[in-house]
């Protein structure tokens, strides 16, 4: 089978390097569009990554170049039209989870470094500034975090909160049993949570129901000065709302992973240009806001989990296995 692999980085060639016999990738640093779609001749699968954007052109495309597959290797799959690809009888497989410490451990370093403003000493000392003055943070011991989703990284999140001496309150509609068991995490509705909480992190998917879900009318219910940290989706939080409130104190600060608009932004160096979004750009003005580009996934072990999952969806449908992973439009809007 011949795939082509999209929007490749670097950091994760030497990963997919050792493929299995019968597997052939060509890699290609653009990521996969309608513009890009056409490279695609001659190829069986298409390997895709959250930055591609796979839309109905697109996999109009794709059905007249006869790829057979598209292989996701990302949890996420809210970048691929599942009505389009089930209607050219494409199979969609994707990674559900790799590294849940990956992500968890990630937002807890964030959480640390807004807190005790680790990223504005570094650049301080940097410059032989040596003064202490404004970067006083917070024990996080005994202080209440609000985790919004325990799913896999969220219930580890949870855990590492708890070891800091936390107390934890969760809001999921489906509960962790393990969290209740070992006395991690109180489970309560989603207004409690966002008054009583000192810290909340958001870990739950894109969907309908969450899309904004952190906007005007849920920061208002947040206890005032409260931190919000976000890892799982940009699309969860409502960036001019976030930047009302940061200015006026609602929140005293935000460290995020993800952004609503990061296609064409994130993954790349724009350092000699003009960065065109404005509402990313003010949040970078913020000197009580963290950002990293999308990568809490970014460890060895979550690369290598990602390329084991990646390689073992294409073999199972290459030799006609069933396809555990695979996701389609009926069963996002059952998950929905």
């Amino acid at each position: 089978m011949k795939i082509a692999f999209f929007s490749t980085h670097r950091f994760e060639k030497s990963f997919f390097a050792e493929n299995p016999p019968g597997l052939s990738i060509s890699f290609f640093d653009a990521a996969l569009n309608r513009q890009t779609a056409p490279l695609t001749q001659g190829f069986d699968c298409v390997c895709c990554f959250v930055s591609d954007q796979l839309d109905s052109a697109t996999i109009e495309i794709l059905h007249r170049n006869k790829i057979r597959l598209i292989a996701l290797r990302s949890a996420g799959y809210n970048n691929v039209d599942l009505a389009a690809a089930d209607r050219f009888k494409i199979p969609v497989v994707r990674v559900p989870a790799y590294s849940p410490h990956a992500v968890a451990e990630h937002a807890s370093a964030l959480l640390l470094s807004l807190n005790r403003k680790i990223h504005r000493a570094f650049m301080r000392v940097r410059d032989l500034n040596f003064s202490l003055e404004g970067l006083v943070g917070f024990d996080l011991y005994g202080k209440t975090v609000g985790v919004i989703g325990t799913g896999r990284i969220g219930s580890v999140f949870a855990r590492i909160m708890k070891g800091y001496g936390c107390a934890v309150l969760a809001y999921d509609p489906i509960q962790d049993e393990g969290l209740i068991r070992d006395s991690v995490a109180k489970y309560v509705g989603l207004s409690e949570l966002y008054g009583q909480s000192d810290i909340i992190s958001l870990h739950v998917p894109l969907l309908p129901q969450t899309n904004h879900m952190i906007n005007k009318a849920s920061v208002a219910q947040m206890r005032r000065g409260a931190l919000l940290v976000n890892t799982s989706r940009g699309a969860l939080i409502n960036a001019s709302d976030l930047i009302e409130a940061l200015k006026s104190g609602q929140l005293a600060g935000a460290a995020l992973d993800v952004y609503e608009e990061e296609e064409g932004i994130f993954f790349k160096d724009l350092s000699d240009q003009i960065l065109q979004d404005d509402l990313l750009a003010r949040l970078l003005t913020f000197p009580n806001v963290l950002i990293t580009s999308h990568q809490a996934f970014l460890t060895r072990e979550a690369l290598a989990k990602i390329a084991e999952i990646t390689f073992r969806n294409i073999l199972d449908f290459e030799q006609g296995r069933g396809l555990p992973n695979q996701v389609s439009a009926e069963t996002h809007l059952r998950s929905t």
